[in-house]
């Protein structure tokens, strides 16, 4: 997931910026990069635009919006984890666009030489204490009338049918750990409250989800036993489970068997949500 590091307006950072995470980061970029994709459409992001990344990761999203913006457009790319803006940076330097830039600090207290056209984040909301601070902070970077989008998970939409007991229960921990520690697991639901809050206008939303049995499961399947991995150390420290637990059970490969026997699985709500900063009032 794309965050924007810790500071002392968010909760801590689970998900360690390693070598695997990163790996498992572009995995799921290749999932649910085109449902950002729509969601940035819808909100109007276009050629020609300068827009902040916020909490840009490893590029996941950078690279996207670089697409969208074409070779008359910029991007910049903001996060707090270096590690995250190494890779991002050297993934860059390989793309056949040059309007891509990044930024290390908090993206909220950062200041840019002009305005931009548009914010966009995706999963950074849910890992702030306060997000509607955070997006009010980030959205003070926006021209009047500029857009302002973001897409976050709620995790109550995952389900399967029949259930694939491993793929649930591998779920129910990833949810759990979050909870203890503090991030959003609803974040995706809460968006237009967390836009009011922050002064913007109600959004406009939009909500997708993953969806597979035999043609697509194992993908989101291999998705949620790589996240777990990467979280097992808090998953352990919270109590949640443990380490003999996940590794005995041997879920990755026991949630196959379950999709392989006819089980559908259905990943988190992935929700987008769009709203434009006030207009500069007529002097």
């Amino acid at each position: 997931m794309e965050v924007a590091g810790s500071s002392k307006h968010d909760v801590p950072y689970i998900l360690v910026h390693s070598e695997r995470e990163i790996t498992r980061l572009k995995h799921q970029a290749d999932i649910v990069n085109p449902i950002t994709r729509r969601i940035l459409v819808a909100a109007g992001i276009a050629p020609g635009m300068r827009v902040l990344d916020v909490g840009c990761g490893a590029g996941d999203v950078t690279l996207l919006i670089s697409e969208l913006i074409g070779r008359d457009g910029q991007v910049v790319g903001v996060d707090r984890a270096p590690a995250a803006l190494a890779a991002a940076e050297q993934r860059a330097q390989g793309h056949p666009l040059h309007n891509i830039s990044f930024r290390e600090g908090d993206p909220a207290s950062l200041s840019f030489e002009r305005p931009f056209d548009a914010v966009a984040g995706r999963y950074v909301l849910m890992f702030q204490a306060d997000p509607a601070a955070m997006l009010r902070g980030v959205a003070r970077h926006v021209r009047p009338g500029g857009i302002v989008a973001f897409h976050e998970p709620d995790w109550a939409g995952v389900r399967s049918t029949p259930p694939a007991p491993s793929y649930d229960q591998c779920c129910r921990w990833i949810v759990e750990t979050f909870r203890r520690t503090g991030i959003e697991t609803h974040m995706g639901d809460k968006l237009d409250a967390t836009f009011r809050a922050a002064g913007l206008a109600a959004p406009a939303m939009h909500l997708e989800s993953v969806i597979g049995g035999m043609n697509g499961g194992s993908d989101w399947a291999h998705q949620m036993f790589e996240l777990l991995v990467t979280m097992c150390p808090e998953v352990t420290a919270r109590g949640v489970a443990s380490e003999l637990e996940i590794k005995i059970s041997g879920f990755e490969q026991r949630i196959h068997h379950e999709i392989e026997a006819g089980s559908i699985i259905v990943g988190r709500s992935e929700v987008g949500a769009w709203s434009h900063t006030p207009k500069a009032a007529p002097g």
